[in-house]
């Protein structure tokens, strides 16, 4: 089958897009900083009475007024996620087709929960996306008015405790045609790899690139995170699986009818802000 992206067609022009500019420089008064006496743990607590909630907005159909074309495969990713976070011991809750008043509600509702007897939070978003935004089946939202709902200022029981975002979505319309490069110095065969590779949120794609997605199989993205969380959840530590699951989705080369589309790259861009290891016991 052919493979789609996850994001407006080509010719399709964002015109609603805010600024990001406008704001001043501020001087800031000169402070110390003193080392705390205070060692840390190394790895966080992930031994509560309970793992911890994970949320899925699984986006298939949107509205006409949109532009936004009916995401196929994007079932297969819902249920990979569901399973992966399930046999980790979270408690799944799986939404379909979901406005963005209504993504807003599911997830404010979550962040007022008490997660004091919970180790963690997981969050899936598979739909649409631009560089910042997530569609909703009615009109897209910034990502930002989301994630900062889990703020250790507005969500405290869950303050200090890893809190991971998985995000399926395009975040631009750039294509990544990839580039030959040197397998190791043992082979003297070239390997195409995409060139943005080689620099916790959890983007399928680096930041202005389409992200793509078979209609019958799923996303690139998804179908890796599925295969090395099965294969590493209980041995490694979570960014050296996601490290593996940037090699993975590297190996993937779109199929397209269209040659514009046909024998694209794509890397995952992963952006962590964690302060622990983070493993996931049995």
């Amino acid at each position: 089958m052919a493979d789609v992206k996850d994001g407006p067609q080509p010719e399709q022009t964002v015109t609603d897009a805010k600024s990001i500019f406008g704001s001043e420089e501020k001087s800031l008064p000169v402070s110390k900083s003193k080392d705390s006496d205070i060692q840390p743990d190394e790895s966080y607590k992930m031994d509560y009475p309970e793992r911890g909630i994970c949320v899925i907005v699984n986006n298939k159909n949107f509205h006409p007024s949109t532009g936004m074309a009916f995401r196929s495969g994007t079932d297969v990713d819902a249920a990979r996620a569901r399973d992966i976070f399930m046999i980790l011991g979270y408690k799944v809750k799986l939404h379909n087709d979901l406005s963005v008043n209504q993504i807003a509600e599911v997830l404010q509702n979550v962040a007022k929960d008490d997660h004091s007897k919970r180790s963690s939070f997981v969050c899936v978003l598979l739909s649409h996306g631009e560089d910042g935004l997530i569609y909703g089946t009615d009109r897209h939202l910034e990502l930002k008015m989301l994630t900062s709902l889990f703020r250790g200022d507005k969500c405290k029981s869950l303050a200090g405790k890893p809190k991971l975002f998985f995000i399926q979505a395009c975040r631009g319309t750039e294509l990544d045609s990839g580039i030959e490069a040197d397998s190791g110095p043992e082979e003297s065969t070239c390997q195409r790899i995409p060139v943005e590779a080689d620099f916790l949120y959890a983007y399928s794609t680096a930041p202005g690139y389409y992200s793509w997605r078979n209609s019958s199989d799923g996303s690139w993205f998804i179908q890796s995170l599925y295969l090395m969380m099965k294969q590493y959840a209980h041995k490694l530590e979570l960014m050296q699986i996601l490290t593996r699951v940037n090699r993975k989705v590297a190996e993937f080369s779109s199929y397209s009818n269209r040659p514009d589309f046909h024998a694209k790259k794509q890397i995952p861009c992963i952006v962590s802000m964690l302060t622990k290891d983070l493993y996931f016991p049995h």
